[in-house]
């Protein structure tokens, strides 16, 4: 069992290049941007967003997501490097836990997962890009209102915890690798204080004995930032930023046919420590891109 915990600076200081936009022609800033500053694989950061689609919109939320949004809104982005959506239809809806969660109300709310990696050590870099250029697609007329954040936030990446050591795919890997399903879970901590020593028992403790002869290959553990102030006013606050952990379940098999053999029990084992609680316990499938599949089977 290996664990890879987070180790490069969030931030680099020659990040950015020196003098004004004004002094170079243009196209001039890019070649000192990639001369410059952290270019590693290691996912340092992540973005992490659960959107629910208002009833009726389902096909036209997928759509402008798949062909538009997932590109320009996030793929084109400097520093965001891997991607992938993941869906839960109904039946996945309704195998979530806790039945009261803080993280959504009711606990079926957001049928759509994204995930994507930044490079380690340009947190600050993509966070102007990104703010910026949803300035953009906003005025642009290029941003679906109507859907609702339910836990969209950037997070810090803390470890890494792999079922076989130092075989198979790498968390870098992850979002490329064809892996049949993802679980996301939501953990608190009781006080700010207590999360680092929630962090090291599931790092070093609860987690490589559920990875043990499980169908999860690995296990990406993070914690959020805060969103900037300047963020779309969409797009609530993060909460539990002092508090909070979140898992990425990196599944070989369909959630369905594991969920009861191999995530029971998941909470008791959280709230038995005294450490915290899971909020909220998701199953996941892998969208097909540039395809409406499972979209008729969210409700």
């Amino acid at each position: 069992m290996t664990e890879e915990p987070h180790s490069e600076p969030r931030s680099a200081p020659d990040s950015g290049p020196p003098g004004a936009p004004g002094d170079r022609a243009p196209g001039e800033t890019y070649a000192e941007l990639a001369a410059v500053g952290p270019y590693g694989v290691r996912p340092g950061h992540a973005l992490i967003t659960m959107v629910e689609p208002h009833p009726g919109h389902e096909y036209a939320y997928n759509r402008w997501y798949e062909d538009d949004h997932y590109y320009a809104g996030a793929m084109a982005m400097p520093w965001m490097y891997a991607g992938r959506r993941w869906v839960a239809t109904r039946d996945l809806q309704l195998l979530r836990r806790p039945e009261k969660s803080a993280v959504a109300q009711p606990v079926t709310a957001g049928c759509y997962l994204s995930t994507y990696w930044i490079t380690d050590g340009r947190y600050d870099d993509h966070m102007r890009w990104t703010v910026a250029i949803n300035k953009r697609l906003n005025r642009d007329a290029r941003v679906y209102r109507d859907r609702t954040h339910v836990f969209t936030a950037f997070q810090d990446h803390e470890a890494t915890v792999y079922r076989d050591g130092a075989a198979g795919p790498r968390d870098f890997h992850a979002l490329d690798h064809p892996y049949a399903g993802l679980v996301l879970q939501v953990v608190d901590a009781e006080t700010p204080e207590r999360r680092a020593d929630l962090l090291e028992w599931l790092r070093t403790r609860h987690l490589p004995g559920r990875l043990a002869g499980s169908p999860t290959a690995l296990v990406t553990v993070f914690r959020p930032t805060p969103l900037p102030g300047d963020r779309m006013t969409y797009v609530r606050q993060v909460e539990g930023v002092d508090t909070r952990l979140t898992l990425l379940w990196f599944l070989e098999t369909d959630p369905r046919d594991c969920w009861e053999s191999h995530f029971t029990g998941l909470e008791e084992a959280v709230t038995g420590t005294g450490l915290g609680r899971v909020e909220l316990l998701a199953p996941f499938v892998p969208t097909v891109p540039g395809t409406d599949r499972y979209v008729d089977r969210l409700r």
